[in-house]
């Protein structure tokens, strides 16, 4: 009994001084999420949520899993922000629809075309001027980027051995790669830049040399894309 009881108060020590030493790793990914999102969403809000996804991440650590904990607390932070986001709700349900209408004028004229669609096509297919098209994307981008991190970062972050889930999760970061790598050069640039080194728009605006602003289109514009050729790929598979 008395070693039961060391083990586990072992344990919790052990537990506790990871959530010490990895406060700043919730600090830095609730910065870098709200630097995509609207200015309602609290920077503290999302800190609230990452320091929960870290207290779960050191109670359920595994050293013998191959990942760093850092790794995995990083993925357990990031869904446990993106859920609260969800919970949230703060994208009208309008940007939504929008986002949608874009996807699919994409994805019909990329099938008519048998090439990328360019934004002023996307936009004349919609009857809309460049500017509302342009727009329509920035608020994508806004609304979308949770969706996408969801898949990125992992989506549930290992509930239980489910060989059939982590095949089909398997498929879709695949087919997920291959989309991005079929994006036009300079949206592929930015999801690169923003999703693997983590730069925030201006910096990537001044890698690019382009605005800040352009940088959201770009981020939104590809977003889109890959949602419209996302949806081929499910459709393809019957899902």
């Amino acid at each position: 009994m008395a070693a039961r009881a060391y083990a586990a108060g072992a344990a919790r020590g052990e537990a506790d001084a990871l959530v010490a030493r990895h406060a700043e790793l919730v600090k830095r990914i609730a910065y870098h999420l709200a630097g995509r999102l609207p200015a309602s969403v609290e920077v503290d809000d999302l800190v609230q949520a990452g320091m929960i996804g870290l207290l779960e991440a050191a109670a359920n650590f595994a050293a013998d899993r191959g990942a760093s904990f850092e790794t995995y607390a990083g993925i357990r932070i990031r869904g446990a922000m993106l859920d609260a986001l969800r919970k949230l709700d703060w994208a009208p349900r309008s940007v939504h629809r929008r986002a949608r209408e874009v996807a699919t004028a994409v994805r019909e004229l990329e099938h008519e075309l048998g090439r990328e669609a360019r934004d002023v096509e996307i936009a004349e297919r919609m009857r809309l001027p460049l500017e509302e098209y342009h727009s329509i994307v920035q608020d994508a981008a806004n609304c979308q980027v949770a969706g996408l991190d969801d898949v990125t970062a992992g989506r549930a972050v290992d509930p239980g051995p489910d060989p059939f889930r982590e095949a089909a999760d398997g498929d879709f970061r695949k087919a997920l790669a291959a989309a991005i790598d079929g994006l036009p050069e300079r949206e592929k640039m930015v999801m690169s830049l923003y999703y693997d080194d983590e730069l925030n728009l201006r910096e990537i605006g001044l890698v690019l040399g382009v605005t800040e602003s352009r940088v959201c289109q770009l981020h939104g514009q590809a977003l889109v894309r890959l949602k419209a050729r996302l949806t081929d790929w499910r459709d393809k598979r019957g899902e």
